[in-house]
């Protein structure tokens, strides 16, 4: 079974990570795989990068999200006559009702106490909305999940791949060919980002843990290659994979040295890892943080304490794990 046509189509975005790749599919149905951000620009470059494969935005017939993020589904209202695939956890980004949003704030709010934020950081709490607002709104046509068939592309099929989002799916194809949304970026590393839970009372996902465990999964298919959101196709797979975990680990007990002798909260030891940008990029950096303090809990080298409701302490050492 060959792979279909597949046309990397890379549009610009405002965002510090610069162009992202969106990836057209051509078999039994066209299919564009993400969408770019939602700008001017984006639908212009978008457009005509269309056109040079003789192609408009009206003749594709499916979308497929790798996961919600803005510079990945900001589009997905401009592509209003195709169908809309997405994993279900995506969805709720997409739509942005009004339960989701209150519980969107209501976590963050809870999220940034429990790091130990002071209160004249609370004001930041409206950033963590500002990527929603890169976005259009669409619901999903169709969830797709893991071992899914890829409609109108045989010989392909769907892995969960979360981490980086709740909702990261990526694509893989019988020939060993991966579109791999952020799953694996060749020149940096992938950040797995803290998101609300599915339900006020319900536990928070643990990204790092997850995007872990996504990687290993990447790499135990031993793809021949994969075509990432950002930058260029990435064809030592494993090896990469395997460079990335250590990596992360190396990261991780570097963390855990900050806090050997004394009791911390997540933005002390964010504010050490990142004292340039935290104030910047604070959703970010304390994902980051928190992703690492995660990882060193649950392999037993921290222990954390919920302080009354108030502030997570963290301290090096074997314990109870939250």
């Amino acid at each position: 079974m060959k792979d279909p046509v597949i046309h990397q189509l890379t549009i610009p975005t405002p965002f510090a990570v610069g162009d992202v790749h969106t990836y057209l599919m051509i078999g039994d149905a066209v299919t564009l795989v993400d969408t770019g951000p939602d700008t001017a620009e984006g639908k212009e470059v978008l457009t005509a990068r269309l056109k040079e494969t003789g192609l408009k935005p009206e003749d594709i017939d499916q979308v497929i999200l790798t996961h919600h993020h803005p510079d990945h589904a900001g589009l997905t209202e401009f592509f209003h006559g195709a169908r809309l695939f997405a994993h279900k956890n995506s969805e709720r980004f997409l739509l942005r009702d009004d339960s989701f949003m209150n519980l969107h704030d209501f976590f963050y709010a809870e999220f940034f106490k429990q790091a130990g934020l002071p209160e004249q950081y609370m004001i930041l709490l409206d950033k963590m909305k500002d990527p929603l607002k890169a976005m259009g709104r669409r619901q999903v046509d169709h969830y797709l999940t893991e071992g899914d068939a890829l409609p109108g592309h045989e010989g392909w099929r769907v892995i969960e791949t979360h981490g980086h989002s709740q909702g990261h799916i990526s694509l893989v194809s019988e020939e060993g060919s991966v579109i791999g949304g952020d799953l694996l970026i060749r020149h940096i590393s992938s950040n797995p980002l803290i998101e609300p839970p599915f339900g006020i009372n319900q536990p928070r996902p643990l990204p790092q843990l997850q995007y872990n465990q996504s990687l290993n999964k990447l790499s135990s298919l031993h793809p021949r290659i994969v075509y990432p959101g950002h930058g260029e196709p990435v064809s030592h797979v494993v090896e990469l994979v395997k460079n990335r975990l250590k990596k992360q680990h190396e990261r991780a007990m570097y963390v855990k040295s900050l806090i050997e002798y004394k009791e911390t909260t997540a933005f002390e030891v964010c504010k050490q890892l990142f004292p340039n940008i935290y104030k910047k990029q604070l959703g970010l950096t304390l994902s980051e943080t928190v992703g690492q303090l995660d990882y060193l809990i649950y392999n037993g080298e921290i222990t954390a304490a919920d302080m009354n409701g108030e502030a997570i302490i963290y301290q090096a050492g074997s314990g109870v794990k939250l």
